[in-house]
């Protein structure tokens, strides 16, 4: 209950960025289902990377595009791990024309079995699966550039 009053007595602005990001967490979840041949063209530019800088307008929006996947994703009535995070969160950020580069990458748990991870990163900022990262080695990169403003 508390959650919903939470939902209810934050600004527009987050409320409509919450919304969106369930719904792009659900069209996120919807492509994890197809073969990633062919998912990848819509992830962008394959093994290439976005600049590091970053408009100052823009941190802002980045920071709480992050911060809504974060919260949707623990509410969603399917899994939404790195990847679907990843993507959702990108999605967000073309639809503001903003630069961002999905990783993937590949390392070996404890037991000695392949694991995979995905994050995502808009200039210098981290906005999903950064927490990992360092773990893992980076086998695939997609950019994703945004025609607005970037430095």
């Amino acid at each position: 209950m508390r959650k919903i009053w939470l939902f209810f007595t934050s600004d527009i602005q987050m409320r409509n960025l919450l919304i969106e990001a369930y719904i792009l967490l659900a069209w996120a979840r919807v492509l994890k289902v197809f073969p990633f041949r062919r998912v990848s063209p819509f992830l962008g530019s394959k093994m290439s990377e976005t600049s590091f800088d970053i408009a100052a307008v823009n941190i802002k929006i980045v920071k709480q595009i992050s911060h809504a996947i974060h919260i949707m994703s623990k509410y969603t009535l399917w899994e939404s791990k790195c990847l679907i995070r990843a993507m959702a969160c990108m999605k967000m950020l073309e639809r503001r024309q903003i630069d961002s580069t999905l990783y993937l990458g590949t390392a070996r748990d404890e037991n000695g079995q392949m694991i995979a991870h995905a994050w995502l990163r808009s200039g210098p900022l981290y906005l999903t699966g950064a927490e990992e990262m360092n773990k893992f080695v980076v086998v695939g990169k997609f950019a994703k550039k945004g025609r607005g403003i970037n430095k």
